[in-house]
């Protein structure tokens, strides 16, 4: 069975759902119609503007979304932001029919939970980085990131919207997985995860100054360490927290990499920030922080 999706062509359909967070009715219509101009065709999940809890839909109500769309014929991609919330759907979603109706899934932040778990479930190759919001604004990097993995893709390297920091030299080849780092540490050593005795995982990962201090950072990187994730680590490149780095950040991300012997590296090319760089969850890649690139392995 061949598991990549056909690219995108004008007239495609991009379903929107919202796993993890209540879309706006106000907050989106720009959003539809950026999309819309690109010359894709919207469709939005039954319970798209749902808020059965007072904070979001219910877990059956996101899910059930997520699931029709991988039923619909038309439907060529799923698309989502991040918020709060994603790991509650993860039991309700069908991944026998996302299995057999191969798609593009795509999100960031909050939605790493439902990425990683459709691609340990199904082995489908899903897609970190983009979010509806970006469309609204869509920079040439951004724009460039997306055409080149769903429209012209599939891509055969990483391409950097700036050179990187080199921290820990060195080449290492593995499965990309990773995404938003709270919820990477969340689902370490679960279902929901890379397998702790596979790999060997190139990790990308992310975090910002807005969400967690770098004692946090290193917290939740500790955990990592801690679930034995680390001994099956290739790499790391970590992605943008903030406009100014700290120090101490690069320095932790620094201690990781000699404590394990892996190369590491720290971009602005893909989190909460302007650049969303697209990485491809599930694909065998080489990272190489001397030359500061990462080539994708394959197809999808």
């Amino acid at each position: 069975m061949n598991m990549r999706p056909q690219c995108l062509s004008q007239g495609d359909t991009i379903g929107l759902v919202a796993p993890c967070h209540v879309a706006e009715r106000e907050r989106y219509a720009p959003i539809l119609d950026a999309i819309r101009s690109l010359g894709f065709q919207v469709r939005l999940g039954d319970h798209f503007f749902r808020n059965t809890y007072g904070y979001l839909a219910s877990e059956e109500e996101r899910a059930e979304d997520i699931n029709s769309m991988a039923r619909e014929k038309e439907v060529k991609m799923v698309l989502f932001g991040g918020g709060e919330g994603g790991e509650e759907v993860l039991p309700y979603l069908d991944y026998s029919a996302i299995r057999a109706h191969p798609k593009f899934y795509v999100s960031y932040s909050d939605g790493t939970s439902i990425l990683s778990a459709i691609t340990r479930k199904t082995g489908l190759v899903t897609y970190y980085g983009a979010l509806p919001g970006m469309f609204e604004n869509l920079t040439p990097y951004n724009k460039q990131q997306f055409f080149s993995h769903f429209v012209e893709g599939p891509a055969k390297e990483f391409v950097p919207s700036a050179p990187w920091r080199l921290l820990c030299p060195g080449e290492g080849t593995g499965i990309l997985a990773g995404g938003y780092l709270g919820n990477a540490a969340l689902l370490t050593g679960g279902q929901y995860f890379p397998r702790l005795d596979g790999g060997p995982y190139l990790l990308f990962l992310e975090d910002h100054e807005r969400f967690s201090s770098v004692a946090h950072v290193s917290a939740l990187i500790s955990h990592l360490e801690q679930t034995g994730l680390a001994f099956r680590t290739a790499g790391l490149l970590f992605g943008h927290y903030s406009l100014d780095v700290p120090a101490e950040l690069l320095e932790r991300l620094k201690r990781f990499g000699l404590k394990y012997g892996v190369p590491v590296a720290y971009c602005d090319d893909f989190g909460h920030g302007e650049n969303h760089g697209i990485l491809p969850m599930g694909r065998m890649a080489v990272l190489n922080t001397d030359k500061g690139t990462l080539q994708f392995c394959g197809v999808d």
